[in-house]
């Protein structure tokens, strides 16, 4: 009887199903009728052409989300692992850095300690094959190589590279590939020390802390930390890092919502540089975290915030998974900095204002005259130590303003950094002339010693020429010192990777000059 009866309810649930088409979906539902949901159902189900559910869900979750701000967001499926990447500061592959040329794979870098560099590959390789895929010759992507490399730790890749004119077969063990969020630390001066932070990941906090342990038995005893065109990342690691820099129990920021009660984050620990001069550089694409420990260290009167005017994101997101595979970032509240302050720029104009904000600051001249700044929320804010005033409604504004330098930047030179010509070329004829670099210890000495000869700029000539890039006749003799610079800091990222670059391109930077010009390094 039983039998007989289940059986009986799933026909008359298949028939219902047929008979009533959208309506089965809603069989499982709450019995709250959801106005959207039913007209999706209504056009799968009997809209006269065929729709692809895909692009019909997209565009609806994009009007959706273009009511609410700028930054709570859907992720599709095949996003989300690189996006969460980022964040979690790690990948499973084989650990190099790579550039496609002349449709050829060659390989720019090779992580020290990764499985690659364990399976012998070297900077200069041509990857021919990876398994039984052809990537030479034939317009493979950036991406296809990626999704070809990357796969879980412990797994073999067999790749096919060409090293001297000869086909060398590889196997290559995949593993765990660190994505440093620290970009640089080294000491500027006998007692100043200088980091780069490019975003607030997982892994910062404890990156931070091991190049401020180096540091010091260098001699730190003022430290500069490069928080320039950082996007931010988790909070954590920014309140983690502003705890070592701030004293006692002092407020670091606090967030509210409307359905998120008000929570503190304060200092917890004695720090690693509560004393000590310090200043944060910023600019324009220091968002969120960065703005969070800029105005902590600002709204404490603890360091110097030089630059400019910063992005003005304080809005906080939480990720929830989606049944799809993807997820939505959405915004649950605001954050405030310890003088009371909301560091979140105007979006009432919608969207596409909001984008082009950085661009309205650069035609109204913010980017090139403090004078120019304007400020949205014209409330007075104090600082918690000197009472010094203070603005919200966005960004940080700097204590110390440096305008942006445009005056090596021509479209000629612009060309020539978008098409990757020097860097191509740094390549090449660092591939070619290796032995060259092999006479400096390190990218201090480098920088005092290297100069970009005649010789390698006939030759960069020649190359840019060679490859067709009718941008480089346009750049004049004006623009040759520039070059240079250019040419030089791209060798020290070739042999000492990033920090080799911004020890040798930090060398003639303007706002590391004006930093070291107030802390009297």
């Amino acid at each position: 009887m039983f039998s007989v009866t289940l059986a009986a309810g799933m026909l008359l649930g298949f028939k219902l199903r047929d008979k009533q088409g959208y309506k089965a979906s809603y069989f499982f539902s709450s019995g709250q009728r959801n106005t959207v949901q039913e007209i999706l159902n209504l056009i799968r189900v009997k809209y006269v052409d065929s729709l692809h559910d895909k692009d019909l869900n997209a565009d609806a979750i994009a009007g959706i989300l273009r009511h609410l701000d700028p930054h709570s967001l859907y992720i599709a499926p095949s996003r989300l692992s690189s996006v969460n990447e980022d964040l979690e500061g790690n990948f499973q592959g084989i650990g190099i850095e790579f550039n496609i040329f002349s449709d050829t794979v060659n390989v720019i870098s090779v992580i020290s300690g990764g499985p690659s560099q364990e399976a012998g590959l070297q900077t200069g390789d041509k990857i021919v094959r990876v398994g039984d895929s052809l990537v030479a010759g034939n317009g493979i992507t950036a991406d296809r190589i990626r999704e070809l490399l990357r796969g879980p730790k412990g797994s073999a890749v067999k790749v096919t590279l060409l090293r001297d004119g000869q086909l060398l077969p590889v196997e290559i063990h995949r593993g765990i590939i660190p994505l440093h969020s620290i970009d640089a630390g080294y000491m500027a001066t006998p007692d100043v020390g200088y980091i780069r932070i490019n975003r607030f990941a997982a892994n910062t906090y404890r990156e931070f802390m091991d190049t401020m342990l180096v540091l010091q038995q260098k001699g730190l005893k003022k430290l500069i930390i490069d928080l320039r065109q950082n996007p931010g990342g988790y909070l954590d690691a920014a309140t983690k890092i502003a705890d070592e820099l701030l004293s006692d129990d002092k407020l670091i920021v606090y967030t509210q919502g409307k359905s998120y009660p008000r929570t503190d984050y304060r200092c917890d620990k004695p720090g690693i540089f509560e004393k000590g001069n310090l200043a944060l550089l910023v600019d324009e694409g220091s968002a969120s975290a960065s703005e969070i420990l800029s105005g902590a260290v600002q709204d404490w009167d603890r360091g110097t915030i030089i630059g400019r005017r910063t992005f003005g994101k304080g809005l906080v997101q939480e990720q929830f998974p989606l049944y799809d595979g993807g997820a939505l970032r959405l915004t649950v509240a605001r954050y405030y900095i310890p003088s009371g302050r909301c560091i979140q720029k105007s979006y009432k104009k919608g969207i596409e204002d909001y984008d082009e904000d950085i661009l309205h600051r650069y035609q109204h001249g913010e980017l090139s005259t403090a004078d120019s700044i304007h400020f949205a929320d014209t409330t007075h804010y104090y600082t918690r130590i000197k009472h010094r005033v203070v603005y919200g409604g966005g960004g940080i504004t700097p204590d110390v303003f440096v305008p942006l330098d445009t005056t090596h930047i021509n479209g000629a030179l612009a060309l020539l950094y978008t098409q990757n010509t020097l860097y191509n070329f740094v390549y090449a004829y660092y591939s070619r002339h290796r032995k060259l670099f092999d006479e400096y210890q390190d990218a201090a000495d480098f920088s005092k010693r290297f100069h970009v000869s005649d010789d390698i700029m006939q030759a960069f000539r020649q190359y840019a020429r060679k490859e067709g890039k009718d941008s480089l006749p346009a750049a004049g003799s004006a623009d040759e010192p520039e070059l240079r610079e250019r040419l030089k800091a791209f060798f020290a990222r070739q042999r000492w990777s990033t920090e080799g670059y911004y020890e040798v391109s930090n060398a003639g930077d303007p706002m590391l000059t004006k930093a070291l010009e107030q802390l009297g390094g």
